[in-house]
């Protein structure tokens, strides 16, 4: 089969995802075949580096043995099965691993299949946590400038990326926008909103350290251990958007870690499962969880996903828990971004086209001055060329590469960064 024909095929059959399909008139689809390692491969033979983790779920490379052999062993006795009025080990075991390895005490898992089902169920249970405690008027939610928290209704409300949110506006419940964690005054203009309007918020929602579809922007971990305090303080539940942010990605298991808070709601997802099949959880902690527990069925959490708890995802999930046991990735990570950022910097900091050239965990990003408002599309072509699939947001170039790429692989993303700086 040719990358021709799978091309041909795929614009005749899908309407692909974030894409304004008449642009592949200009710029064609990149088919591929298989993947293996850091890598992906098309039906060509040509190889192209995966500097950003295909869409930022792939941990441990494309086709790795340890979560495939799982995989076949689970398909030998359970692919799935419903999780209402049912379980199974799979499920549990995760469970039992995502609520030790978390902050705080966050005791129950609810699975779901993406990240944006996961921060919607978090708000559901939010809104419905302060109903089953008799102040139903908690129903509105606060959310930083420039977070994204996906793509369903619920979570596009509190997300603020104009580009996914303004076409859908009119179908958007009004709720309340504080300024990036970076800006000054940001913790005070926090303040200022829950003190004012604690009675009508169910909970701040943030993700921690990181916003990812905002173009990187990193802040620090002194502004998540006050906005603990003041949701502590004033009676708002704090959800943990660490779906990009979890299983490493930052430096450390959750990003929460840093600032040494819990928050009340945890969501997980992308590369949870080594980015093999879709999987989300939110965790819930004791006290969220027992305000549903009671006789009366509508005081419990009636939402539901046919796929919930899918035994295969869930086996996927903790092998590659098991990975990060036996390799001491955390702690390996740390070693390799520190030989990793010496590269970039190397190249890069002194640029002069680029700007706040920047390194947290096992994500790189700066900023290229450049005045073409095609830049995105042309820097990640540019990239494709080099052999290397980068896909900048905006001005913001990043490297977000699965936690096995080598040096010499990485040193082929900053080649990449420095071409696409060169050509602006």
């Amino acid at each position: 089969m040719s990358n021709r024909e799978v091309v041909a095929r795929s614009l005749a059959a899908i309407w692909h995802p974030c894409t304004q399909m008449k642009a592949h008139e200009r710029f064609p689809l990149l088919p591929i075949a298989r993947g293996e390692g850091a890598w992906l491969i098309d039906f060509e033979g040509r190889r192209y580096l995966d500097g950003v983790s295909s869409w930022w779920v792939n941990l441990f490379g494309h086709s790795n043995f340890e979560i495939n052999t799982a995989l076949l062993d689970q398909m030998g006795k359970l692919e799935h099965v419903m999780l209402a009025g049912f379980t199974h080990e799979p499920a549990v075991a995760l469970a039992e691993q995502l609520s030790a390895l978390a902050p705080g005490r966050l005791g129950h898992a609810f699975f779901a299949s993406d990240g944006a089902s996961a921060a919607e169920i978090a708000l559901k249970m939010a809104f419905h946590y302060w109903a089953n405690r008799g102040r139903p008027g908690k129903k509105r939610f606060v959310a930083l400038a420039g977070g994204y928290h996906g793509e369903t209704i619920g979570a596009l409300s509190v997300t603020d990326v104009a580009i996914f949110r303004d076409a859908y506006g009119p179908l958007l419940r009004e709720n309340i926008l504080v300024p990036f964690p970076g800006d000054a005054g940001a913790i005070e203009a926090l303040e200022k909103v829950l003190a004012e309007h604690s009675g009508e918020i169910a909970a701040l929602i943030v993700e921690p350290l990181v916003q990812g579809a905002s173009g990187m922007r990193m802040y620090p971990s002194a502004y998540l251990k006050r906005a603990r305090e003041l949701c502590t303080k004033r009676e708002v539940l704090l959800i943990a958007d660490e779906i990009m942010t979890g299983f490493g990605r930052t430096g450390s298991m959750f990003a929460c870690e840093q600032a040494g808070i819990a928050p009340d709601l945890l969501c997980l997802s992308k590369g949870i499962t080594g980015g093999y099949l879709p999987l989300s959880c939110v965790l819930s902690s004791d006290e969220v969880y027992a305000a549903f527990y009671d006789d009366d069925v509508t005081r419990g959490f009636l939402h539901s996903h046919s796929y919930t708890g899918n035994a295969l995802a869930c086996r996927a999930a903790l092998a590659v828990l098991d990975i990060f046991k036996r390799d001491h990735v955390i702690d390996a990570n740390r070693e390799r971004a520190a030989r990793l950022s010496e590269a970039a910097h190397d190249a890069l900091a002194k640029h002069r086209n680029v700007r706040n050239l920047r390194n947290l965990g096992m994500i790189w990003a700066f900023e290229v001055e450049s005045a073409d408002p095609q830049f995105a599309r042309k820097a990640f072509e540019l990239a494709l060329r080099r052999g290397v699939l980068l896909r900048p947001i905006g001005k913001t170039v990043y490297f977000m590469p699965p936690y096995i790429v080598s040096e010499a692989e990485f040193d082929l993303l900053v080649d990449a960064g420095v071409a696409i700086a060169d050509a602006a």
